[in-house]
């Protein structure tokens, strides 16, 4: 059985971020991304506190892709450092986690 995983990336418009979800969809290495913002976000770059507007991507997938999944974002992504994180999908539909499966080709 496969491990269901969530990633989480940002960017600092729309445009990118629809880029992104299209390619990762495009490929099969996820089976949806659904892109929400805008939202506000804080951080610390580079010594100086920034408060940025961004659009997060939430990366629906399995974990064995999760590696040519980071390198398809940081191909394509306009930050220097991009968050790219992924945790565990502890649970979920049955129904979806197999749709999850018949999408993506792992």
């Amino acid at each position: 059985m496969n491990e269901y995983i969530q990633i989480s990336t940002t960017t600092n418009n729309k445009k990118d971020a629809e880029i992104i979800a299209r390619k990762l969809v495009e490929s099969r290495l996820a089976a949806c991304v659904q892109i929400t913002g805008p939202i506000k976000s804080t951080y610390l770059w580079k010594d100086v506190i920034e408060t940025e507007e961004e659009w997060l991507c939430l990366i629906k997938t399995v974990d064995a892709l999760y590696e040519k999944i980071e390198n398809t974002i940081r191909d394509v992504h306009p930050y220097e450092v991009p968050e790219i994180i992924a945790v565990p999908v502890v649970k979920g539909s049955s129904d979806y986690l197999s749709w999850i499966q018949e999408v993506v080709k792992d």
